[in-house]
């Protein structure tokens, strides 16, 4: 990693945490792309690796579509560089190995053994660059009796267990309204990239980090699991009750709904003097959150009858002014004009080499004694290819238009 830089004054200037890091992407659709952007929003320089042609599969994904662009594509790879490689040609090996021998880091999410049959198993690479960190994300992991089972997120929100405790008790099991599975993987991964970077400082050599999505999702279970271990017993579906604390739920008010959370004995009792309902507070079977929950059923009829008289906005000033946690459910309309996201970053403006200004979401990940990582537009198929190869390899205009020719890139 090279050197901090110093400005004319003589002081260190802020640099992103990742910066010098190479990133090689090979991965496509969502767990892979996900993580590899938030390696790239913190400064890593991430080349990201297309079959000619043809590109990442979610390129095809759609519609929507803004201009003939995947609006999915277009906001899980920004902050990346796209080169173009026909894996299945020896020159395209041949730049592919190249690359390795450069990158700090090479992530793929090909199932379990197709990288080993392209020539690219870890071992190969290790032994060109032995400070490579190399991540294998699968479905279902390297090892292990389901290890060649493909892996999508629906699939894995299913195996995993989560689809049986989300949802109302008396409707069909339901997927998470966003591909969670594939999300949580990507966190994950990343977590073991640097961890294995950290790693390399110490050793100086690089390691496989092998995350699968089944394994991250299972990890997300927490209390769910443990109140299985507690009893024997799966939890069911809830809909959207907390099944160890009340009032912790979704309520309909005379207009809408509104969201709450009351986690302790003294958010119960501003609860109850908030909504002008203190006689709640000196009932015996209400008086601890135990009580509450054994008496679930008398509690909700209750609460459910006296939200119904109030309105949304009525509800959830009167709980905020007395610190409650509560909030409205928004669509996203409503999200990304709110000003506390807008404050907070989390919509970017970047432009785009043929969309002009497009929007796309802001990294939650901030460093206080770090610059801001400059904001590269998702990129189109190959359209830093001849840079990337020029750069990393050296290689001449001419050459580079061999290689096209041959259907190398």
């Amino acid at each position: 990693m090279a050197a901090p830089e110093k400005n004319s004054s003589g002081s260190v200037e802020p640099r992103s945490p990742l910066d010098g890091v190479v990133i090689l992407d090979l991965t496509r659709v969502l767990a892979g792309p996900y993580c590899t952007m938030i390696l790239g929003d913190m400064g890593a320089e991430v080349i990201k690796v297309e079959p000619p042609g043809k590109g990442d599969d979610t390129r095809a994904w759609g519609p929507p579509f803004v201009d003939g662009e995947s609006a999915y594509f277009l906001n899980i790879n920004r902050n990346k560089k796209s080169i173009t490689l026909n894996l299945k040609s020896e020159k395209g090996k041949e730049i592919l190995r190249g690359l390795a021998k450069k990158a700090d880091v090479l992530v793929e999410n090909f199932r379990p053994g197709t990288m080993d049959d392209l020539g690219f198993s870890y071992e190969s690479l290790s032994d060109l660059n032995p400070r490579l960190v190399y991540c294998g994300m699968s479905g279902f992991g390297r090892t292990g009796p389901q290890r060649e089972r493909p892996g999508y997120d629906i699939v894995v929100q299913g195996e995993s267990g989560l689809m049986s405790i989300t949802g109302f008790p008396d409707g069909m099991p339901l997927r998470v309204g966003v591909a969670i599975s594939d999300i949580v993987t990507g966190m994950f991964a990343v977590q073991g990239i640097l961890l294995a970077l950290f790693a390399r400082e110490k050793t100086g050599k690089g390691q496989l980090v092998d995350i699968s999505m089944l394994d991250s999702q299972v990890a997300c279970l927490t209390y769910q699991a443990g109140i299985y271990y507690a009893t024997g017993i799966s939890p069911q579906r809830l809909g959207n009750r907390h099944p160890t604390i009340v009032p912790y739920e979704t309520y309909q008010t005379n207009d809408g709904y509104v969201n709450i959370a009351v986690g302790n004995e003294t958010l119960w009792a501003k609860f109850c003097d908030a909504l002008d309902l203190g006689w709640l507070k000196d009932k015996e079977e209400f008086k601890t959150n135990s009580k509450r929950v054994q008496n679930y059923p008398i509690l909700n009829e209750i609460l459910v009858k006296e939200l119904l008289k109030r309105s949304s906005t009525e509800i959830v000033e009167a709980l905020s002014r007395a610190g409650v946690p509560c909030g409205s459910i928004k669509d996203l309309d409503a999200v990304f004009k709110d000003e506390q996201v807008v404050h907070r970053g989390m919509l970017k403006i970047v432009d785009h080499p043929k969309l002009g200004k497009i929007r796309t979401t802001g990294t939650p990940l901030k460093l206080s004694a770090s610059g801001e990582t400059p904001s590269l537009p998702p990129p189109l198929l190959g359209q830093h290819t001849e840079e990337i190869l020029h750069k990393f390899l050296g290689y001449t205009e001419e050459t580079i238009d061999s290689l096209r020719k041959a259907g190398a890139v």
